[in-house]
């Protein structure tokens, strides 16, 4: 378990990476690489599920507080909300 759950965070990892946007790259990226040794594994879910969100959808929710697709009732948001780099 504990190598499949090794190789889930790579692949969390390369998903906040390579998004399509530079901007989206670098703030994704960092953010994981804060968080996701902190994350148990229902959190890893819900990382995978919020990373599932478009890039256009998590940014103006970061930059302009606009609620979209309920990307609002993910938990990560909220920890993503307050995230700075």
């Amino acid at each position: 378990m504990n190598e499949e759950l090794e190789i889930f965070k790579k692949k969390l990892l390369y998903r906040a990476s390579y998004r399509g946007t530079k901007e989206m790259d670098i703030l994704l990226t960092a953010f994981v690489k804060k968080h996701i040794e902190d994350f148990d594994l229902d959190n890893l879910n819900e990382l995978e599920n919020f990373l599932k969100f478009d890039d256009e959808i998590i940014l103006n929710f970061y930059n302009h507080n606009k609620i979209e697709r309920d990307i609002d009732k993910n938990p990560i948001s909220k920890i993503f909300k307050n995230f700075k780099i």
